[in-house]
């Protein structure tokens, strides 16, 4: 059973829908309003009636989100951002300058901090092949350190042992982030696993429709870290606008459906991927295959819509096959119900380190059997 949205009496605390479907008090309405003023009145008393004075500290709109994203993570708070990145620059900005910060070596491009005296020093986690963690160098206890991982990783869909990177964390008193958008909080649960902090890019399968921007970290306590991020915010201007708010509220109503869509769909095509003679090797943590499949299934209640596969002609190979799709629409970003193929060594620019051969596939909800043709007459075009 995929996990996340589900009833009973037992999850009614934690239940989404409880914030984004309740009626507003003053009208009725089913759907949530847009407040869009960016000020707030004062009484006669020159108090703030509703504890809202300016957009860049908070409005209502984007706290009704907050409250249905620390419910969906089973979190006891949440803030949002306007981008993922965001909200991952403001947690390493609520960090102390010198801190120790371990990145796994597949983290998203651009993430990791320069390395300088005022900024975090960054570290680099070795995992196994099957995605359990070896423990880095030791470091002084009194610094303050964190680790952040991402799993599955973009783009190649390496899987991190969650409970054995807390458990790692915990030995150097460190907190740890996981950057949780291609799994979701529907498919995966950080917190529960132990993890101090859920990040989403709710730009992609949360609000789900490739029309909004946004970011948002879940935290398991509403403590001292919770206090620097938001302030990290507020100074960084790195609010969520009420209208980007609204559009992920109204994507968090269909996200279980979207998401089991999305894993049933991409389990198919990486099937399918992994048959045909000119594909090299496909990566989606849902095959026995993968190296890290037995980790996944223990910490994960499905694979997720995300896969990537190399080709053997190589780059030609792989920017023909792109550019020959008729379903799959070669784009950047994820998450959105259609289907996108992107060569990721293209996008990501100069210094990236993605095989030259490799296509990332976000798969969307349509027929599984018509994505599949799809990629499949795209190969057909390439040598064998």
């Amino acid at each position: 059973m995929i996990a996340g949205l589900r009833g009973g009496p037992s999850h009614e605390d934690r239940d989404p829908r409880r914030a984004c479907r309740r009626p507003d008090p003053g009208t009725g309405a089913i759907a949530p309003p847009i407040h869009l003023s960016t000020t707030f009145a004062r009484d006669e008393n020159y108090a703030l009636p509703g504890g809202y004075q300016y957009i860049r500290e908070s409005n209502p709109t984007q706290t009704l989100l907050e409250v249905a994203l620390a419910r969906l993570d089973g979190g006891a708070a949440a803030l949002a951002f306007s981008s993922g990145m965001a909200a991952g620059v403001a947690l390493l900005q609520s960090l102390e300058p010198g801190s120790h910060v371990v990145f796994p070596r597949t983290s998203t491009t651009g993430i990791a901090p320069p390395r300088s005296s005022s900024s975090p020093r960054p570290d680099r986690l070795r995992l196994r092949r099957d995605g359990r963690p070896r423990r880095p160098a030791p470091r002084d206890p009194a610094d303050d350190q964190a680790g952040l991982v991402e799993t599955p990783s973009n783009p190649m869909l390496r899987v991190v042992d969650l409970r054995g990177a807390v458990a790692i964390a915990r030995e150097a008193r460190a907190d740890v982030l996981v950057d949780n958008t291609f799994a979701t909080p529907v498919l995966q649960r950080p917190l529960e696993l132990g993890a101090d902090v859920a990040l989403q890019a709710s730009t992609k399968y949360v609000g789900g429709h490739s029309d909004v921007q946004g970011g948002v970290l879940v935290f398991a306590e509403k403590g001292a870290l919770h206090e620097r991020c938001e302030h990290a915010r507020h100074v960084l201007g790195a609010v969520a606008s009420p209208f980007a708010s609204w559009l992920v509220l109204r994507g968090v109503r269909t996200l279980a459906l979207r998401v089991e869509r999305h894993a049933a769909n991409a389990l198919a095509v990486a099937r399918a991927l992994d048959r045909n003679p000119r594909v090299r090797a496909v990566h989606y943590p849902g095959l026995a295959s993968h190296p890290g499949h037995a980790v996944a299934a223990g910490q994960m209640s499905a694979f997720g819509g995300m896969l990537s596969f190399q080709l053997h002609g190589g780059r030609d190979a792989a920017l023909r096959v792109a550019t020959s799709t008729r379903l799959f629409t070669p784009a950047t970003s994820l998450g959105g119900v259609e289907s996108l193929i992107e060569h990721r060594r293209t996008s990501e620019g100069a210094g990236s380190k993605t095989p030259e051969d490799l296509l990332r596939l976000s798969v969307g909800i349509e027929n599984a059997e018509d994505l599949i043709s799809d990629l499949e007459q795209a190969l057909a075009g390439i040598p064998g």
